[in-house]
């Protein structure tokens, strides 16, 4: 069994890059700066930046190039591909990407780190947006057709025409057999 699965939380280094396919998909890239903070023999407080190239496809693309900019932190889940070609020069080039699969937004500019990030939807575009709890961060997928962030409220059943019961079964935490 093999696993090519990589997670990345950073801040963009400049604004994402659209254009099209020939198909008429979406296509954004952009570029995600890592920081690792570490201490030397000498006990001196060093720091790495990494550079992570991203690419993001369809539905996740037109999120990132509406919602992200240079600055914003983002969370992105994806594979790593490497890519190979010959340039008009004939040198062999190559590439190694994280093509992403999940996207999560990070807090808005203009909030602080600890603020809740506010929420997003397509069908309230002309109504103002709601801050949602840091819980309730959207995640968009690859291939999923709802983008819309998790409910607040929860479903209401019924069965047969009955309205919904006005009395909820709660659950004892101290029951649970673990």
């Amino acid at each position: 069994m093999n696993l090519n699965k990589i997670f990345v939380l950073g801040n963009l280094t400049a604004d994402p890059v659209a254009r099209a396919l020939p198909s008429g998909q979406s296509v954004v890239n952009f570029s995600i700066a890592t920081n690792r903070i570490f201490y030397n023999k000498e006990r001196q407080k060093q720091q790495q930046t990494e550079f992570h190239n991203i690419v993001a496809f369809g539905r996740i693309a037109e999120i990132a190039q509406q919602y992200l900019k240079k600055g914003s932190m983002v969370l992105i889940e994806g594979r790593i591909q490497t890519r190979n070609w010959q340039d008009s020069s004939g040198n062999r080039r190559n590439r190694t990407e994280i093509i992403t699969e999940r996207l999560q937004l990070g807090p808005r500019s203009g909030f602080s780190q600890t603020a809740p990030p506010q929420s997003f939807s397509d069908q309230n575009q002309n109504q103002p947006q709601e801050k949602i709890s840091q819980e309730n961060i959207p995640i968009i997928e690859e291939g999923k057709d709802e983008e819309k962030p998790p409910s607040t409220e929860e479903p209401q059943a019924t069965t047969a025409g009955n309205p919904p019961d006005d009395k909820e079964e709660e659950i004892d935490v101290k029951s649970i057999p673990f």
